[in-house]
């Protein structure tokens, strides 16, 4: 399989608050090691730090196509979540299914929150809950109807209206929102450099490097790089939205492209015309509709697009393209600020699955994958990066106990009919939920 070169845009504003690294060194010659990690994102890297706890004398070998962790999980919203509304393309309405991923969630959160304290880490941790917000009075039902989950699971929530709101966000735009106490914001950019930088001394990490071919024999896997190859005793996959295109679980996973921009900081006279709300950060009520956050150092984030769209790269026009509409969606909630304060515009990969489930499981023997966070990356993405070491390395846990309850992922069409599905209701929820964006 002839995989095609991964090529991010490289003004993320959460990436370039970060000083640049030094020392990266890509495939060279040919290599053998006992354990080999595809993907170097919270779950690869998580992987090769809990791989190297349980292996110390054994050679782990971590590659990434970009620089470590500067993929999917430095662009996210740095959301790390307690509960969601959205799971992809629908709302889950069973409450024992719902509790099954709440379960997940929370042991995500608890796998973040041990990892930034053994390592004593800083990336703007803030437990401050999350809004799931409409501007429509309408969506009161849905929110009252998830508020009787919630409660029913004892999450610490509550409703908001209006003025109370208003005050809350320092937006007029919103009219009812959801607010869950569990929620976490952080700087996504911040996490990911710290687990580059906490990886052990018996991995080795090589970025810049494509998979171009991978072929699987009785008792070890060989794959080709640009200038050089890897053969390994034992593989894990972690490529979230990159699954697909090395042929893994390719009828139960799918990409979608998500575009974002972040404003520079507000001036203090803007921040004060916009009532100085502590940072707070807003989830849609709609699938389709935004993700907002106001965030410490006063910079606000949207997110109001998702789309089927070539995963390797976005051109810079494509971008522009995609910033008006997060231009435009500032300007509904804070026309009080100026045009043009947007200050970055970026791209990223999530993964999908039809019935919002994740993926983790052994393929084979000696091959072995987790991804398709469907949006919630951070926390899942770490839990499961360790829980896939350990299934990998024949042991057990209670975590993985927890894991293996949820619903597998379902099956998918043909690409050709499943592009069209995705494009037709990508269509449809945008269309419904087009003042919210």
């Amino acid at each position: 399989m002839l995989l095609m070169q991964v090529i991010n845009d490289n003004s993320c504003s959460w990436i370039n608050d970060l000083l640049p690294r030094t020392n990266i060194q890509s495939i060279e010659g040919n290599n053998d090691c006992e354990w080999l990690i595809i993907g170097a994102g919270y779950t690869g890297l998580s992987a090769a730090r809990k791989l190297a706890e349980l292996n110390p004398t054994q050679k782990i070998i971590l590659v990434d196509a970009q620089c470590a962790g500067e993929g999917a999980s430095s662009r996210n919203s740095g959301y790390l979540v307690d509960t969601t509304l959205n799971d992809g393309f629908t709302s889950n309405k069973e409450l024992e299914n719902y509790k099954k991923k709440s379960d997940i969630y929370f042991l995500g959160i608890n796998a973040v929150k041990k990892f930034i304290d053994d390592y004593q880490v800083d990336c703007d941790w803030n437990q401050c809950g999350k809004y799931f917000a409409s501007s429509k009075i309408k969506d009161k039902k849905i929110l009252t109807n998830f508020s009787n989950l919630l409660t029913k699971l004892g999450n610490d929530h509550k409703l908001y209206e209006n003025y109370e709101l208003s005050k809350k966000l320092g937006t007029k735009f919103y009219n009812i929102a959801l607010y869950t106490k569990g929620g976490i914001l952080l700087h996504p950019g911040k996490l990911a450099r710290s687990m580059v930088n906490a990886l052990p001394k018996n991995v080795q990490l090589y970025e810049n490097s494509n998979l171009l071919n991978w072929s699987s024999f009785k008792d070890y896997i060989c794959c080709d790089f640009k200038n050089g190859k890897i053969k390994t005793k034992k593989i894990i996959f972690a490529t979230n939205g990159f699954l697909q295109s090395l042929g893994i679980k390719v009828n139960y996973n799918f990409p979608i492209t998500l575009t974002a921009s972040m404003t520079r900081s507000l001036t203090d006279y803007e921040f004060k015309s916009i009532g100085q709300p502590t940072e707070w950060g807003v989830l849609p009520v709609r699938p389709m509709g935004a993700t907002i956050r106001m965030t410490k150092d006063r910079r606000i984030l949207i997110r109001n697009t998702a789309e089927v769209y070539n995963p390797f790269i976005m051109s810079k026009e494509e971008l522009k393209k995609r910033s008006l509409f997060q231009k435009i969606g500032i300007a509904k909630r804070f026309p009080e600020l100026p045009q043009n304060i947007i200050q970055s515009t970026w791209s990223g990969i999530v993964s999908r699955t039809r019935n919002s489930s994740q993926i983790f499981e052994k393929i084979r023997e000696n091959i072995f994958v987790a991804g398709c966070y469907n949006g919630s990356g951070i926390g899942v993405g770490t839990l499961f990066g360790e829980q896939i070491a350990i299934k990998a390395n024949n042991e057990n846990s209670k975590e993985i106990e927890v894991i293996e309850r949820r619903n597998k992922p379902t099956w998918l069409p043909p690409q050709k009919i499943l592009n069209i599905a995705i494009r037709s209701r990508l269509f449809y929820e945008r269309f419904i939920a087009k003042s919210e964006i």
